[in-house]
């Protein structure tokens, strides 16, 4: 046993003594890692009654299955928030891998039901806690907001506006910490929009802001918010006027590695569509290659890895329809960029500067695909808060150049790339020549210091950084225990009925998927944090061991199981298939809690 700790522990040395080498290196061969095409994104939507006025044609609805659509199948995350003053309904994020997923949103955005008052706090808090309990962090967090922009709070209740706007301020403070862009699209059927809320929302979170009333303006709004958030380019095809007959309109797919390309199609009443590949022949929609997806207000067409070339859409719509038509693409490409490899530098150096496309981990080598492509590389400087932009060299093969350095500042760089449907920016690099300043030039003296060579070997030093190293290990196991113990994934799933024992009615059950949550889970969050149901805030979902679920009660409910009381105040295992029963004390009911694997 202890032979084993020993070599555990120099696996641990070895490691650590690695990681020290990579930090301390000089050179740090490979390319600058940027981030996936994925989203988690969360659709926030006002179900409140006034909703109806200034969305009356349920543009909410049309815009949040559209979104769902647009996503590739390819492990992006969707949730959804319905909120009035409360929150109505909600959806934690769910992974999408099948067109069985959207449907399980969009049947979902359907069943949402009308409330009475409204607080947009409630709505936007509950976004941002949406994503700090199951988004990937290789995803990119992003949130999209249907509103008015009004409050209509109820006078009966203790909520102010004042504490609305406080609440709001914090949960956005929030988002924007934490990287979270909040995209709101204002609803104006009505003319009672309130503009100003909006807006600030979306500016001080790094997103956009975008005003509708109809839902023809939908693809061009989504088609940005995904080209903004994912760095794509939206493409527009036509718009025309249906005149009962099949019209032409040409795809054109400009490359090999486009992943998907969404075609939507924007008319209010139904159209019928054939497709053509490059070599004209007719492809059947929908198909394994082409899918499908029809609302009350739009057809779309996604070509999954299409081939390259000039495809075409016929679109017969109504006589005097307008339709209107929009393309983005979805590609499986990354810009990365070599990193730097002078520790510092000074005014005058010449920083070499290269950057391809990658796919995969691995750089592609596709001359047509660079062929349209131009690059540039930004410069921001720190100090000064300046930007300024370097055209780089289109190889055929990656874009090279250089910048020099002009002042002993520290600057961040990255590399931006683009044609007319693409465009990727690398992740920023430091650029440091601050620390040189007024460090003058002169070389370090390569004279031998006789004194020097005559000092004892300081073993002293040495024993006190084995000791400090030795300590560093310890913190790095104990962080790493508290690491995986907080990210650790849950199995199954629960099933919660309400029962009112004073009438012995019983709700229909809810289940609450649970891998969208890590490390743990108050029961309160599945409960959609209903303020009726305060008290189960402490208690709490530990995932346990093969695949079991840990319940922890530090709060003064009763739990049973099998008509015993059980005492889960330091944990207690649910197995699969087992039931309990939480007594609530602040109000006469009680919760039964299955677990389902």
């Amino acid at each position: 046993m202890q032979i084993i700790r020993f070599r555990m522990l120099y696996r641990y040395v070895a490691c650590l003594a690695l990681l020290l080498v990579s930090v301390l290196s000089v050179t740090h061969p490979g390319f600058a890692q940027t981030s996936g095409n994925n989203m988690d994104a969360v659709l926030v939507v006002d179900v409140s009654n006034s909703m109806t006025q200034s969305d009356k044609n349920k543009v909410s609805n049309e815009a949040m299955k559209m979104f769902v659509d647009m996503t590739s199948i390819q492990a992006n995350k969707v949730g959804v928030v319905a909120y009035t003053d409360k929150i109505e309904r909600e959806k934690a994020l769910l992974e999408i891998n099948s067109e069985e997923d959207k449907n399980d949103i969009k049947a979902f955005i359907d069943s949402l039901q009308k409330g009475a008052y409204t607080d947009i706090a409630v709505g936007v808090t509950e976004a941002v806690k949406i994503l700090d309990a199951g988004r990937n962090p290789n995803n990119a967090p992003i949130i999209v907001l249907l509103a008015d922009g009004n409050n209509f709070l109820n006078k009966a209740s203790s909520r102010t506006q004042a504490k609305s706007d406080q609440e709001l301020q914090q949960a956005v403070k929030e988002a924007k910490d934490k990287g979270y862009p909040v995209y709101t699209i204002g609803l104006n059927a009505d003319g009672q929009l309130n503009r100003t809320t909006l807006q600030q929302i979306a500016a001080e979170t790094n997103g956009k802001f975008f005003e509708t009333s109809t839902a023809d303006k939908l693809p061009q709004i989504l088609s940005e918010i995904f080209a903004n958030h994912l760095k794509l380019k939206v493409v527009p095809v036509k718009s025309f006027v249906a005149n009962g007959q099949a019209q032409e309109i040409p795809i054109p797919i400009p490359n090999g590695s486009v992943m998907e390309a969404n075609i939507s199609i924007m008319s209010q009443k139904a159209v019928e569509v054939k497709l053509y590949d490059p070599a004209g022949k007719e492809v059947k929609i929908p198909s394994n290659q082409v899918r499908l997806s029809k609302s009350n207000a739009y057809t779309m067409i996604k070509l999954v890895k299409p081939q390259q070339g000039d495809w075409k859409l016929q679109v017969k719509g109504v006589p005097k329809e307008k339709i209107d038509i929009n393309l983005i693409f979805n590609y499986d490409l990354q810009l990365e960029m070599e990193p730097v490899t002078a520790k510092s530098y000074k005014a005058g150096d010449v920083v070499p500067i290269k950057a391809a496309l990658v796919s995969n981990g691995q750089k592609v080598a596709s001359p047509d695909l660079y062929k349209q492509m131009k690059a540039t590389l930004i410069v921001n400087d720190k100090t000064d808060n300046k930007t300024n932009e370097v055209i780089l060299n289109n190889t055929g093969s990656g874009f090279e150049g250089s910048f020099t350095i002009p002042a002993d500042h520290t600057y961040e760089i990255k590399v931006k790339a683009e044609d007319t449907s693409f465009y990727r920016e690398t992740k920023p690099l430091l650029v440091d020549a601050a620390k040189t300043a007024g460090s003058g030039t002169s070389k370090p003296s390569t004279t031998t210091d006789p004194a020097a060579e005559s000092k004892p070997f300081p073993w002293l030093t040495v024993v006190g950084g084995i000791l400090v190293l030795l300590l560093l290990i310890g913190a790095g196991l104990y962080a790493l225990s508290i690491y995986r113990k907080a990210n650790k994934g849950f199995a199954g799933q629960i099933a919660i009925e309400i029962v009112d024992e004073d009438t012995g009615e019983k709700s229909n059950p809810q289940y609450k998927k649970l891998n969208a949550f890590k490390g743990k889970v108050k029961l309160h969050q599945l409960m959609q944090l209903a303020p009726e149901f305060a008290e189960t805030e402490k208690v709490i979902f530990l995932p346990g061991k093969n695949d079991t679920l840990i319940i922890e009660n530090r709060s003064s409910c009763r739990i049973e199981k099998a008509g015993r009381v059980l005492d889960a105040s330091k944990g207690k295992e649910l197995k699969k298939n087992d039931r309990i029963k939480i007594s609530l004390t602040n109000v006469n009911k009680s919760l039964y809690v299955d677990y389902i694997v």
